[in-house]
């Protein structure tokens, strides 16, 4: 089941009132693809918002309407209900206010707690949320700019952005961003999808933050590995050259323990001096080897011991 599924599934489950039947059916029904005074007709490829549909409809007026399911070319069952009685037509223009010319949400006909539920219906109608595990976004399809712009007002009243676009002559509210989608799904009543949401952000930035800290390790362990190996062929240059008797004690000792444990750190090989010295102490002595290695390496003395 896709996300957007799941959102449609518990919307439905919470709607168990009258009240909530009927601004869920006033959001689908404004939000349908026709609505005139001839024909009204409500369409999905959800099969559980056309479900809802027939039922809110069967509660709220008592009859359920025609429906039938077309084939699409995607592969995709859609699912419509078709009204063309004109008696029902206009029963339902009666009870929701319609005027037949220009769609509006009017919102005298629901109550302020129902408004959340009178959105979940726009999202039936017409919305999709994508999987958190790969974007965060969710959408609402409306066939009018006006009413667009309406539902835009709604959800800013609860301090969530949205935008709009045109897709397919079908005006689109858009929401991002994590915390605005979670809100939005509260609004809706999808607590518990809301509750899904927060955990894979969180199991995602965990997740990032591991990956993050984990190539920081293996670039470290690379750079530590390089400078090891930079480290050995400057001291395997001066025995093949000089020898290493030609260090000083200090310097020798050090490379000595470098070429009979190259997986010992800096700090190690200080430990195991005598008297022990510091990690930049080590560091300060690798550091004149490589001098005199780089010093044999420009002369062009590399071919054996002098």
């Amino acid at each position: 089941m896709s996300f957007s599924d799941e959102v449609r599934k518990e919307i439905c489950a919470n709607i168990n009132d009258k009240d909530k039947r009927f601004a869920c059916l006033y959001g689908m029904l404004l939000f349908s693809r026709t609505l005139t005074e001839e024909r009204i007709c409500f369409q999905s490829k959800s099969s559980i918002a056309a479900d809802t549909f027939g039922e809110m409809f069967s509660a709220v007026f008592g009859s359920k309407p025609e429906f039938r399911i077309s084939h699409v070319k995607n592969g995709k069952d859609m699912y419509i209900y078709d009204i063309t009685d004109k008696e029902l037509i206009q029963k339902i223009f009666v009870k929701y206010g319609f005027d037949g010319k220009e769609r509006h949400i009017n919102r005298e006909i629901i109550s302020i707690g129902s408004l959340g539920t009178f959105t979940a219906g726009v999202f039936l109608a017409g919305g999709s949320v994508n999987d958190p595990e790969k974007e965060y976004h969710l959408e609402f399809t409306s066939p009018e700019e006006k009413l667009a712009e309406e539902l835009i007002e709604i959800l800013s009243e609860i301090e969530i952005s949205a935008g709009l676009t045109l897709r397919r002559s079908q005006f689109i509210v858009y929401i991002k961003g994590s915390e605005s989608i979670e809100d939005t799904l509260t609004f809706i009543n999808a607590q518990q999808c809301t509750l899904e949401l927060i955990n894979v952000k969180i199991y995602k930035d965990m997740r990032n933050k591991i990956n993050r800290q984990t190539n920081c390790d293996n670039a470290n362990i690379n750079r530590t590995i390089n400078v090891a190996l930079k480290q050995i062929k400057d001291i395997e240059l001066i025995a093949k050259t000089k020898g290493l008797d030609s260090l000083s004690d200090e310097l020798r000792q050090v490379a000595e323990l470098r070429l009979e444990d190259t997986s010992l750190s800096l700090k190690d090989i200080g430990e195991s001096l005598e008297p022990p010295i510091s990690r930049s102490g080590v560091n300060h002595r690798l550091m004149k080897i490589a001098k005199i290695a780089d010093e044999i390496r420009n002369s062009g003395g590399q071919n054996g011991k002098k």
